[in-house]
């Protein structure tokens, strides 16, 4: 598929979410209270021409500066610019005509909605394979989000590499996508429907680890997922039993992070203060914080909340002197004999 069909499909064929085929550009329901908030007060036509997949919006934003890639009617830029403040920034980039228009005519709007004396949100039109093209700044952003449109790339890796190269050290490309359980077969991705729909375009999740790491992501971490059921009986028979799922991946740009967790005896505490999140902060599937309880962690993950914007909710100890071995996880060799000699 070229950028040409999906702009047809996105600026002219949806006129709104009741138009998609599948529930595979939905957001759940189960929004969190302060977001919920935000939510509330965006303008009903930008709401209308969403097509996400799930939620990009992480903990610890205010001040933030961010990047949405296929920021489409503005719905997520304009989420974003309700919790990063007056002082935070965001800008969006998009390829349809269409979208971009809705987006930029509510710009005040969301500015006076939030009580800011100036808007904090900028748009621009380009492709997310080629922002170098618009201008954008090496280390600029502390956080790059993407909802539902990598899959819609026609070259995933140098989106990937673009990613990378923009955002600061210690930032993360935080991002929601349709990801396969096997790779979708070729012909399927001129079907404009079912790359419309987010689903032949769709990675194999063992691919895109493979590209994430090669574009510098060491570590992803999967946030959350669930399996997108399609509901239309005729699209699933096009696509030959493929199972597939939305899921939410955080990427940091810590070019220190290893290809597997290695133990160094460090260890992490929760301060429980950062906002919005209570008692309890949510790293990954994997990884969850108890406010005033020290937890064992790897080395990557000691990293990914050192050299963070989660740093100052966090107390550290230990350092990376003392290499340990592997981080949970059994040696590959034969245990050590009890006792004799070995040759």
């Amino acid at each position: 598929m070229k950028h040409d069909d999906v702009q047809e499909y996105y600026g002219k064929v949806l006129q709104g979410s009741a138009d998609l085929q599948t529930n595979a550009c939905c957001t759940p329901d189960d929004v969190p209270e302060h977001l919920r908030k935000v939510l509330a007060k965006i303008h009903p036509e930008v709401s209308e021409k969403y097509y996400g997949c799930g939620l990009v919006a992480p903990d610890a934003l205010s001040g933030a500066r961010i990047l949405d890639l296929g920021s489409g009617s503005g719905r997520d830029v304009y989420a974003l610019a309700g919790l990063v403040g007056e002082n935070g920034a965001i800008v969006g980039v998009d390829m349809t005509d269409e979208q971009l228009d809705v987006a930029r005519r509510h710009v005040d709007f969301h500015a006076r909605a939030f009580g800011y004396g100036a808007p904090n949100v900028t748009f621009h039109k380009g492709y997310i394979e080629r922002l170098d093209a618009l201008g954008l700044t090496d280390d600029s952003f502390d956080i790059i989000v993407s909802n539902c449109v990598i899959n819609l790339s026609p070259d995933k890796p140098a989106v990937l590499r673009e990613a990378f190269r923009l955002l600061k050290p210690g930032g993360e490309l935080y991002f929601s996508d349709v990801y396969a359980d096997r790779r979708v077969p070729r012909e399927l991705l001129d079907d404009p429907v079912l790359y419309g729909e987010c689903l032949s375009g769709a990675l194999y999740w063992r691919d895109f680890l493979t590209l994430a790491k090669a574009a510098g992501f060491a570590d992803p971490r999967l946030v959350e997922d669930r399996i997108l059921t399609i509901e239309n009986p005729e699209i699933e028979a096009k696509l030959e039993g493929i199972t597939f799922h939305s899921a939410t991946y955080r990427l940091f740009k810590l070019p220190e992070l290893e290809p597997a967790p290695e133990d160094y005896g460090q260890r992490v505490t929760y301060a429980g203060t950062m906002p919005h999140v209570g008692s309890v902060f949510t790293l990954d599937k994997d990884h969850r914080f108890e406010a005033g309880q020290e937890q064992r962690v790897s080395g990557n993950t000691y990293r990914m909340l050192r050299d963070s914007r989660f740093a100052p909710y966090f107390e550290f100890s230990g350092s990376f002197a003392r290499h340990l071995g592997p981080f949970d996880a059994e040696t590959p060799f034969a245990p050590a004999p009890t006792g004799g000699c070995c040759c």
